[in-house]
């Protein structure tokens, strides 16, 4: 029989065909809506991936692993004997794509790192639809749930909790000025921080220091909010200018 025969056609649209194409839709339909649920925190907060990247990268994982369990409708039925199959590889591939996916949205500028929330996420999403493709629903509902409630309330704990507020700090000296460690260590101190030990990078450009480094404040209610140090920094001796940012983020 040719393979573009009306019979052979047929053959991918039989009854049984269609009912296990319908079960494998099901599936991708409940992914995506898991993956929108996940994303929606990211979106809301304005981060680079939101409900469609959660929705699609967990509907895929989904749609990857489900039709693992389907082997002898492959092909339309057609193979002489169905494959034997082990999910666990392609589980592999999918862990292993979406570690580049993640690291895509890991962005770095000096000392200020974000996006390390958006990447765990994007990779609990993948183990959503993994969950999903193999049948485990209410783990793969319990997992969204879990993931987005980490994401909306946590955030708020960690600002319950004792903390100490890290800031990545840039100064930039006029040329020919010498800064002193020592001085800017105490002025530091005097506004509730402490130069973060081994964050100090220094470089000279056109004859002008520019200093880099990681200030930490001593505890939570003690440390200088960020904008009350941006205008004492612009009065600090021999500053040129200067960047401030959340070394965390």
């Amino acid at each position: 029989m040719s393979p573009l025969s009306p019979d052979a056609l047929k053959i991918y649209w039989s009854a049984d065909e269609v009912a296990t194409n319908l079960l494998v839709f099901v599936n991708l339909l409940g992914a995506l809506l898991l993956g929108f649920i996940v994303g929606y925190e990211r979106s809301y907060h304005g981060r680079a991936a939101g409900m469609r990247t959660y929705g699609l990268v967990c509907m895929a994982s989904a749609a990857l692993v489900v039709i693992i369990g389907y082997p002898g409708y492959w092909y339309g039925g057609q193979g002489l004997q169905p494959a034997a199959t082990d999910p666990t590889r392609v589980i592999q591939g999918i862990v292993t794509g979406i570690g580049f996916l993640g690291a895509g949205v890991i962005m770095r500028e000096g000392f200020t790192i974000s996006g390390l929330t958006t990447a765990a996420s994007i990779w609990a999403s993948s183990a959503i639809g993994i969950l999903v493709g193999v049948g485990f629903y209410a783990a793969a509902i319990l997992l969204a749930l879990l993931s987005a409630t980490c994401m909306m309330l946590v955030s708020r704990l960690e600002g319950w909790l004792p903390s100490r507020q890290a800031v990545a700090i840039t100064m930039r000296f006029r040329a020919g000025f010498t800064p002193r460690q020592d001085v800017l260590a105490r002025a530091a101190l005097t506004r509730g921080y402490e130069l973060a030990p081994g964050s100090f990078a220094i470089g000279y450009d056109a004859g002008q220091a520019e200093w880099r480094f990681v200030a930490v404040s001593l505890g939570k209610a003690n440390g200088t909010p960020i904008t009350q140090l941006a205008e004492e920094l612009a009065s600090f001796e021999g500053v040129d200018s200067f960047k401030l940012s959340h070394a965390r983020n």
